[in-house]
């Protein structure tokens, strides 16, 4: 979607959402055609020209200052990463990109094998997997046996059943929370070659995606909790925190699970710990290696 286009429809969707008696506007009973605070309201709240805004809506954004965007975001009480995401909208970064795959120090996987007793694995900038250790495979996807195109977690999620069935009735919350980081990712980094095709990609072939796509939520991703159904140890509850790798610019950040202590998921990772050893973690160099640690 070209940025002007993009820019017009977040702010639409963001104005359709608000009621008037959310922003003490009256509406005297008047029958609404569409729904939210109409453009006109909208531009008051922001203290800035109907005409101005509308030209916002129709995406052009030159000239734009933070300071109006910043009115225009409190008048649609945008949520942290929405306001970001709005001035990224408005004024898109320029970043340098390697010309290359991704690259993986060796320490960090190394750093993965030693963390025998939970999942942890390092993702790219399009929730592509580069590096994960045997947990990852046994409690989610065994990557060695995904194609290493549609090896991203929002391949999984949108497109792969068996991780569908595993995820259960959490799969609504988890796909659109993978939508919604989606969208602020490509905020961060409009001219990604390799995010632009995933997101047509998974709009062609997943309906639910591009319904999910066309309501422009926006959220980054830094921490949470996965609850999984697995077919050999029942449900797991793990909460997760994401960590940054600022040294790595090729890499995004690196992922790390961890079951309450003394709970039933905790034993039950230490099953699969148990019985995993069979499967392979891996880094983006070796493709599907195994780990050299214990094998």
């Amino acid at each position: 979607m070209a940025r002007n286009v993009e820019l017009g429809e977040f702010l639409k969707s963001r104005r359709a959402r608000l009621r008037p008696e959310d922003v003490g506007v009256p509406s005297y009973g008047s029958r609404r055609r569409v729904p939210g605070l109409r453009r006109e309201e909208l531009a008051q709240l922001a203290g800035v020209s109907v005409a101005y805004y509308i030209r916002l809506e129709q995406g052009t954004a030159e000239g734009v200052s933070a300071e109006v965007l910043d009115a225009i975001s409190r008048a649609l009480r945008l949520t942290g990463d929405e306001h970001v995401h709005l001035h990224r909208l408005a004024h898109p970064p320029r970043r340098t990109r390697p010309a290359g795959p991704p690259r993986l120090r060796a320490p960090l996987q190394h750093l993965l094998d030693s963390i025998t007793h939970a999942p942890a694995y390092v993702v790219g900038h399009y929730t592509n997997v580069v590096a994960w250790n045997r947990l990852t495979a046994a409690v989610f996807v065994d990557l060695a046996n995904v194609p290493a195109d549609e090896r991203t977690w929002s391949h999984q999620i949108h497109l792969n059943g068996d991780y569908r069935a595993r995820l259960g009735d959490n799969w609504p919350a988890v796909a659109r929370r993978n939508v919604a980081y989606l969208r602020f990712r490509s905020g961060q980094d409009p001219d990604d070659p390799r995010l632009r095709a995933l997101i047509g990609s998974l709009r062609e072939r997943s309906p639910e995606f591009g319904r999910m796509w066309s309501a422009h939520h926006v959220t980054d991703l830094t921490h949470g909790e996965a609850r999984i159904d697995h077919p050999d140890v029942g449900r797991l509850v793990l909460p997760f925190e994401t960590l940054h790798l600022p040294g790595d610019p090729d890499l995004s950040r690196l992922m790390l699970y961890a079951a309450e202590p003394g709970s039933a998921s905790e034993m039950a990772l230490r099953r699969l710990a148990e019985t995993s050893a069979h499967l392979s973690s891996a880094d983006l160099d070796g493709g599907a290696a195994p780990s050299r640690s214990g094998d």
